[in-house]
């Protein structure tokens, strides 16, 4: 799964992994409620949505098109163009690859279950 991190180069990204980076990406999507409320919206509906995501989640149209630019950017969403609009849906495979990346890290404790402190 490739994402975009252009915004996380003056943490000095590089001197981690891809795994750790991805999971940093991920982390930083779900950490706002309008990427969260849009991922939840399109699940629920389970089709593309071209434009009603500004009246669903209340806020400004170019608000919206920034957090979709950022989901998109990560692969969670896909568009597709459909004459003047964009439409968005999830991304069912990137979907599944972050959820499995996701829950290894969640289930590190699972693994190690000493109490070391």
């Amino acid at each position: 799964m490739q994402y975009n991190n252009k915004e996380m180069g003056l943490a000095k990204t590089e001197i981690f992994t891809d795994e750790q980076n991805a999971i940093a990406a991920f982390a930083k999507a779900f950490a706002h409620p309008a990427r969260v409320s849009i991922l939840q919206h399109l699940y629920k509906i389970n089709s593309c949505v071209c434009g009603d995501l500004v009246e669903e989640i209340g806020l400004a149209q170019p608000t919206i098109s920034q957090h979709l630019k950022e989901l998109k950017n990560l692969g969670l969403i896909k568009g597709s163009v459909e004459g003047t609009s964009v439409c968005y849906c999830i991304d069912t495979e990137n979907w599944t690859a972050m959820k499995n990346l996701m829950s290894q890290f969640l289930d590190q404790d699972l693994t190690n279950k000493q109490d070391c402190c």
